[in-house]
């Protein structure tokens, strides 16, 4: 019987018989690369699918993976594959108390380490009757490694099909609040929805080199890099780490690169503190190049940048250094196939364009939700069926996100209905579009607009690196002006009363998600004593 889709397995026996001397993993190490064919991967992923499958463990176990991205990963997924169990990847900055209850929650029997932010606190986070397997860049204590096991076990030799409609992975969200919900995919989804989203965004091209840098627990850098070399062929690398990543992406110069906005900050950053923005107006299009080269992206065809607005004058700086930066929008419930801007080379700023594939239908509802559809939607949240129910919903999958369309049915996403406020005056208060005008500053990083039961909104912010080089006071007398134009030309209810300045907002002090969204109900109680102390006062206010 003929099946419809090709599960992931499926592709790796074929690229495992087809190119088997073809270079498909780079990982970066002192000194160079270490490269892979594909016939060195299949011989260590079958080597570990052989050890998985000597636990003796029932078919869809669930087997974790937290590590930082490498070679490893990859190798580690197709393996819980190739074993007939169930991925569940953890971020390698997720905190130890979230790890856990992933762990646990998906009830994991095995878990495969690499290296992750939280090692000091491994015990902590990881069950004690839990079986660890180090991979590259573990520094845990381990059961065993995968270096020890290629060498004494030998290779699976067979090449069994998974079911459609069996279970694939569970990936947790990271979730802005409470607890994270562990999103189900079969190997049906990868098998619709990767060739499409390849074929859409070139990395179905002959010869493509994709970098991996957002974590591999990340469902976009999963699906577009992880999924996207094995449907494909083609080679992915690895970075060492952040030190060392700017030099690798410009030695790869990959042909697509996905990243969130953070990172395009700080490229337009780098180049600001190398090349005046005077000086950069005068460039032509070969000095252009050049920078483009100089960020590893002068052979890209398709940049995308997602997880959350890109400040437009970022974006707008990409594109006057003729770096097309174009908006996706997805997420890990619709297999990030979403919608992304790939039908012309002149993005709308703001706008996340249209439908990814033919495959996806989107639409917005008569509350503003927008909603999608597609072969990509998840089977629901595991052992969450209440949760499951609120969101999927006759075939289609509401996301949360408030949206509209425009007249050539762009789509733009205006913000998440659950984060819509009122004030003391009875009159909501949509917190995305405001901080959009803020993030036009090139003094400002991350934004939080709150003031529920207060009498008019107020703006948490934090400062980029050009902020933080000018003075409190500099900073204070270009704010206040900037306020004053924002509030000009918002509403009466919408006019933001102080803006106040906080430390940074990350991973590390569980102010930002590990997908590098914000906290809101965190930042808001974090500095809720410092807003009130100093309420009224400077309106421009340190905190």
């Amino acid at each position: 019987m003929t099946r419809d889709v090709k599960t992931p397995l499926e592709m790796f026996y074929h690229w495992e018989q087809t190119i088997p001397e073809r270079t498909f993993l780079r990982q970066a190490i002192a000194g160079g690369w270490e490269e892979l064919t594909w016939a060195d991967t299949a011989d260590q992923v079958r080597r570990l699918a052989n050890y998985l499958r000597s636990k003796g463990l029932p078919a869809g176990s669930r087997i974790g993976l937290w590590s930082a991205n490498s070679k490893d990963w990859v190798i580690s997924d197709l393996a819980i594959m190739l074993a007939g169990h169930v991925s569940v990847p953890l971020y390698p900055g997720q905190d130890h108390d979230s790890a856990r209850y992933v762990l646990e929650h998906s009830d994991c029997q095995v878990i495969l380490c690499g290296f992750f932010d939280q090692h000091a606190h491994a015990d902590l986070a990881i069950p004690e009757n839990l079986e660890r397997v180090g991979l590259h860049g573990c520094v845990i204590p381990t059961d065993t490694t995968l270096a020890e096991i290629i060498s004494s076990c030998e290779p699976y030799a067979e090449s069994p099909l998974p079911a459609l409609d069996d279970l694939f992975t569970i990936i947790y969200t990271s979730g802005t609040t409470g607890r994270p919900k562990g999103v189900m995919h079969t190997h049906r989804t990868p098998g619709h929805v990767v060739p499409e989203q390849s074929q859409a965004l070139t990395t179905a091209d002959e010869g493509a080199r994709l970098f991996s840098f957002l974590p591999l627990a990340h469902a976009a850098e999963r699906i577009l890099i992880g999924m996207g070399c094995i449907y494909t062929g083609n080679q992915v690398s690895f970075s060492a780490g952040q030190e060392t990543f700017a030099a690798e992406i410009r030695e790869v110069q990959p042909t697509f690169f996905f990243a969130v906005p953070r990172l395009w900050i700080k490229f337009k950053e780098a180049i600001d503190a190398k090349i005046p923005p005077a000086v950069q107006a005068t460039l032509d299009d070969s000095k252009k190049q050049e920078i483009a080269t100089l960020l590893g992206l002068g052979a890209a065809k398709c940049i995308i940048t997602g997880s959350a607005p890109c400040p437009r004058d970022v974006q707008q700086w990409f594109f006057d250094m003729n770096i097309i930066l174009r908006d996706g929008y997805g997420m890990t419930e619709n297999f990030i196939h979403g919608c992304a801007w790939l039908h012309s080379d002149t993005p709308i700023l703001g706008s996340v364009g249209k439908p990814m594939t033919h495959g996806v239908d989107v639409r917005v509802s008569e509350a503003g939700e927008i909603q999608f559809r597609s072969k990509g939607l998840m089977t629901g949240y595991y052992l969450n069926q209440e949760k499951t129910d609120e969101v999927l919903v006759d075939g289609w999958y509401c996301t949360g996100d408030s949206g509209r369309f425009d007249e050539d049915d762009n789509l733009y996403v205006t913000g998440r209905i659950s984060e819509v406020f009122k004030t003391t005056k009875g009159k909501f208060i949509v917190p995305a579009k405001i901080e959009g005008l803020f993030a036009r500053s090139p003094l400002l990083a991350q934004f939080c607009l709150f003031g529920h039961g207060r009498n008019q909104p107020l703006l948490m912010t934090t400062l980029s690196e050009l902020g933080r080089e000018q003075s409190s006071a500099e900073v204070s007398e270009q704010l206040t002006a900037l306020l004053a134009e924002i509030n000009a030309d918002l509403a009466g209810h919408e006019r933001i009363e102080q803006i106040f300045i906080t430390p940074e907002w990350t991973i590390d002090n569980n102010l930002l998600t590990p997908t590098l969204k914000i906290k809101r109900h965190q930042i808001e109680q974090q500095f809720q004593a410092g807003v009130d102390a100093a309420l009224g006062r400077e309106t421009v206010t340190f905190l």
